[in-house]
């Protein structure tokens, strides 16, 4: 799509088996990030890997802007509804850039509570730096979740973080929706070349003189 910046995809990804070095009930890991996790739910894995990625992007790609975006927590559903993805970010700018950006694409994302001062605690640990699942699953969970890959960066990193838990639109029935590819193209367009990006992005765009709206109106006309 001629994005003009270094863009990368982290794929986090791992099969999820049974088999004899499968993450046990007590076990601590010591993760990417350098910090150890003990484990009291084995159903809270995708976490874990997520954690490793953000970790990497900020480490070995000295990236900027982490976007991670996964079907998280089943909370998420209930939370931001079937149609509307959660977002979880340390920026209120990009809080607001994800909304807009959704409304204009149609992957529709709203707001999470972002209170790392009063729901990280959820995951304490008398053994490691964190457990990997929540004390108390009544206290905004997919909040709690997204936290919990934040903190493998660190609640003081000064980059954008963007969390986008995709648990519920991405699926119609048995199918998928194809919910995030959409949305990924709508809010990073400003840094595309591509003039429907452009035009489609809540970010990048100080505003068109009047001939690049005579353009841009030429090209909506051609394309419809």
């Amino acid at each position: 799509q001629g994005f003009k910046d270094n863009l990368h995809a982290v794929f986090c990804l791992a099969e999820n088996a049974v088999g004899p070095r499968a993450t046990r009930p007590d076990d601590i890991h010591v993760l990417y990030s350098g910090k150890t996790v003990e484990i009291n739910n084995t159903d809270a894995e995708g976490r874990l890997i997520l954690a490793d990625g953000v970790a990497y992007a900020c480490k070995d790609l000295g990236a900027d802007i982490i976007l991670d975006m996964a079907t998280l927590t089943g909370a998420q559903g209930i939370a931001t509804g079937k149609y509307h993805a959660a977002v979880l970010t340390n920026n209120e700018e990009w809080e607001k850039a994800c909304v807009k950006a959704g409304r204009n694409c149609g992957d529709l994302v709203h707001p999470l509570v972002y209170c790392p001062e009063l729901h990280f605690s959820e995951f304490t640990s008398a053994v490691a730096d964190m457990k990997n699942s929540v004390a108390d699953r009544d206290n905004t969970p997919s909040s709690c979740a997204g936290l919990f890959i934040a903190s493998h960066i660190g609640f003081d990193w000064p980059g954008v973080w963007v969390h986008i838990d995709i648990a519920a639109p991405v699926h119609a029935g048995e199918r998928a929706t194809g919910y995030g590819v959409a949305l990924l193209l709508s809010l990073f367009g400003g840094a595309s070349e591509d003039p429907l990006l452009n035009m489609v992005s809540p970010l990048g765009c100080n505003g068109d003189s009047p001939a690049e709206e005579m353009e841009r109106d030429s090209k909506r006309r051609r394309l419809v």
